[in-house]
């Protein structure tokens, strides 16, 4: 048995310890929210945070976080997450999404970037591009992405 902290719960799996971390999120606890892209770590979709800290969930065996904490796009929308709150509701200003698939990845991104900066701080455009260099979107709304993620930093002064 593996123990794991996933959006501050305490859970108990049965797996092999090589098994990514997007495999036990998805099949073995049944949270959905994280997305499989390219299961290499390319495409960022799979991103979730490991102490705060943006990982790819895909290529990340899970005995490599059982002391950590995970965090899923999940606990970004329960009501307890002021920059997860934040980040979703400029998506929404800014009509982010289209097909939506690489959204999960691409808010957990912003959120470690936002979370990780000084109280009133605005990240600049390079540290937005270098946040999200790692998350493809195959709509190309990485304009809008720009945007609201600067929106979102403005309204967390």
């Amino acid at each position: 048995m593996i123990s794991l902290n996933i959006n501050g719960q305490e859970h108990e799996v049965d797996v092999d310890p090589e098994t990514p971390i997007l495999w036990v999120l998805r099949d073995t606890l049944g949270m959905s929210g994280t997305k499989f892209g390219c299961g290499a770590a390319l495409c960022g979709a799979c991103t979730v945070h490991l102490d705060g800290e943006a990982i790819r969930s895909c290529s990340t065996p899970v005995s490599a976080v059982e002391s950590g904490k995970i965090t899923t796009i999940e606990k970004t929308t329960d009501g307890t997450d002021r920059v997860g709150a934040a980040v979703h509701a400029a998506w929404v200003r800014h009509d982010v999404a289209q097909c939506g698939y690489c959204q999960s990845g691409q808010i957990m991104s912003a959120t470690a970037l936002l979370a990780s900066l000084s109280p009133g701080a605005q990240p600049t455009t390079e540290e937005i591009d270098s946040a999200m260099a790692g998350n493809i979107c195959r709509c190309g709304t990485y304009a809008r992405i720009r945007a609201a993620i600067a929106d979102a930093a403005s309204t967390l002064v």
